[in-house]
């Protein structure tokens, strides 16, 4: 609630009070994001564990709260280049600090009507993100495709809520509900947790993604991957710890379309020559497996996809802003165009060398823990799941290192500017996602 408090506190003045400097406004909000964060690691705060009538801080949303305010810190950080080209910055700060509140309600709702009017208008400012400061002039049927796949699939979810408050005279997540209908139980979980799916994506339903990464702002990439991915994740989790008896009646096929599409997409990425598209198709694998591991109804899958959620944020957060510098260097985001990078700067290569390792979940990244954790519960619940694990695994492998060699060796081409490149800021932000991403490897126990 204090983060929430403070968040408004300086989210209300932004239209009225113009600054002369947007750096001022900036930074305050770099600072008040990133040092609100630490209000919610466990064990470390007395803010962990908030249960009220209209808050719900618990175990499952305090690491997703803690991930949105820290990489809501960095998104202002990368986005260096909209504020110094005096791009409409002061409404830019406010986009994503309206992006910032909404997120941290949806993750704190303890009623269901209230966590879906939030779900739906995180939204908004992303659609404004995308519109108002996206490259190409393609961004408008990139925001078309994500509007209607997220409000069309979200329609039965609106729907099944009514008829849950209908029969129960109440939605808080403290009172245990019933489904009604017991003979088409399995059809309304499957369209309750429909727009879930399609928010995370999953496979068939996740043509909206890359869309949506090719054409958005470096803050847009950022916060789509960090954080817009895990509220599906973590609306899938609230609704399967309510209900597990109906989602393990969905296990078998979700789990196989998860991890046909994992194989599948990671295929795509190595055909892949758009560097944004790579890494958004690359976070449509890792959601593969994290659904899998969430419809095995285990706590050891449970458990493994929140650490997933986290591991995911840092690494695809940190490897869309690496494509952005390299963007803002060389004017083109295709890998044929970008080579030999190792010799112009090193200590990028090195970043790039470290999110590639972890992003094929390499040790000693908090991927790799997390995998671990899901392939465990997966294969207790079908032995089946073990070809596609693996290959989808090594596709991972491929296309990640794929990635790293594409745009570190060879020979540099002469159009790339290596001043651009050379500032503390970007050595800072790749920090920032570098430190948690491998510590918290050493202390998992701080993701409860």
């Amino acid at each position: 609630m204090l983060t929430i408090l403070m968040t408004s506190f300086f989210l209300l003045p932004l239209p009225i009070f113009k600054m002369s400097n947007s750096w001022n406004i900036s930074f305050i909000s770099m600072l008040l994001l990133s040092t609100s964060s630490f209000l919610f690691i466990y064990p470390f705060s007395p803010f962990f564990f908030i249960n009220s009538y209209a808050i719900l801080v618990d175990f499952l949303s305090a690491p997703l709260i803690t991930l949105t305010l820290w990489i809501s810190s960095l998104m202002i950080l990368a986005s260096y280049n909209t504020l110094f080209t005096k791009k409409a910055p002061f409404l830019f700060i406010f986009m994503i600090l309206s992006l910032n509140l909404i997120l941290l309600l949806t993750f704190s709702q303890i009623n269901l009507i209230l966590f879906y009017i939030c779900f739906e208008a995180s939204l908004i400012p992303t659609l404004f993100l995308i519109l108002g400061w996206g490259y190409q002039p393609e961004r408008l049927k990139a925001s078309f495709y994500l509007m209607i796949y997220t409000v069309a699939a979200s329609l039965p979810l609106l729907v099944n809520l009514c008829i849950l408050f209908y029969t129960n005279l109440s939605l808080s997540l403290l009172i245990p509900l019933w489904t009604p209908l017991p003979f088409l139980s399995a059809l309304c979980w499957f369209f309750t947790i429909l727009a879930f799916l399609v928010k995370m994506p999953v496979y068939l339903a996740h043509l909206w993604l890359p869309k949506a990464h090719v054409e958005a702002p470096v803050a847009g990439s950022m916060i789509l991957a960090a954080i817009l991915l895990k509220l599906g994740s973590y609306g899938l989790l609230r609704f399967a710890s309510l209900y597990p008896f109906l989602n393990k009646n969905l296990s078998a096929p979700l789990i196989a379309i998860s991890l046909c599409g994992a194989i599948v997409t990671s295929m795509i990425c190595i055909r892949q020559p758009d560097m944004k598209s790579l890494i958004a198709y690359s976070s449509v694998g890792h959601m593969g497996l994290l659904t899998a591991g969430i419809m095995t109804s285990q706590i050891w899958g449970w458990e493994g996809a929140m650490i997933m959620m986290i591991a995911h944020g840092l690494c695809s957060s940190a490897l869309f802003a690496l494509a952005n510098t390299l963007y803002e260097t060389t004017h083109t985001r295709s890998l044929f165009l970008t080579k030999g990078l190792l010799a112009l700067f090193p200590t990028m290569t090195l970043f790039w060398f470290m999110f590639s390792a972890a992003n094929m979940a390499a040790p000693p990244s908090l991927n790799l823990s997390s995998e671990i954790i899901l392939l465990s519960s997966i294969l207790s619940s079908s032995l089946a799941t073990a070809p596609f694990i693996a290959f989808s695994s090594f596709l991972a492998a491929v296309y990640s290192l794929f990635l790293y060699t594409a745009t570190q060796h060879g020979s540099p081409t002469n159009f790339i500017n290596p001043l651009s490149i050379f500032s503390q800021r970007n050595y800072i932000l790749f920090s920032l996602h570098l430190i948690p991403l491998f510590f918290l490897f050493l202390k998992p126990d701080i993701i409860p």
